[in-house]
């Protein structure tokens, strides 16, 4: 099954926390990484202030059941320094599984598609990068139409970080080199 994640932090070395999750992944044997988009800075969304959060999109493979992948995730959050209170509050990692292929799961915590991810630019700009046709379940439209719906009302708060990488070569780079050689 092709999943797609969204990565984020908001505390500590930022980047680093992103990096090492996406080598975590690279790492394991269970889940294959297909595709990373760019890190974008984003204006903290929700209650309350908080510092920027560097966000990022992520596409892997894997037949591991949904749960125990969240589980997993929630293992990386926890090593990265998440709190358990963490919900709504500042945090190193950040993991959300946002769609997985064409499947619409709901069990205990885990909602998919993620519920929220028609209203959240942070997670459409990245995700249109790597899934632009991609169809979300339940909403019968594509990332990049999503995308460019919500583009209109907050296209200030979500900056690409030019320099900054995951560890994973963009397909735009390695597009780039073929083109030149």
């Amino acid at each position: 099954m092709d999943l797609y994640l969204g990565i984020g932090s908001n505390q500590g070395d930022r980047l680093a926390h992103l990096q090492k999750f996406v080598s975590w992944v690279q790492e394991n044997p269970l889940l294959q990484l297909l595709k990373t988009s760019s890190v974008y800075e984003t204006e903290y969304v929700g209650p309350g202030e908080q510092d920027d959060y560097l966000n990022a999109c992520l596409c892997l493979r894997s037949e591991v059941p949904l749960l125990r992948l969240m589980a997993e995730f929630q293992d990386q959050e926890r090593a990265a320094g998440r709190r358990p209170d963490g919900h709504m509050k500042p945090r190193p990692l950040d993991v959300d599984i946002l769609l997985a292929d064409d499947e619409v799961f709901f069990q205990g915590d885990l909602e998919v598609p993620h519920p929220r991810l028609h209203q959240r630019l942070f997670v459409l700009l990245p995700l249109k990068e790597i899934a632009p046709e991609k169809n979300i379940p339940n909403l019968g439209e594509t990332v990049a139409k999503l995308c460019a719906k919500i583009k209109r009302k907050e296209a200030e708060s979500v900056r690409l970080c030019l320099g900054m990488k995951l560890g994973m070569k963009q397909e735009s780079e390695i597009a780039g080199r073929i083109t030149e050689e």
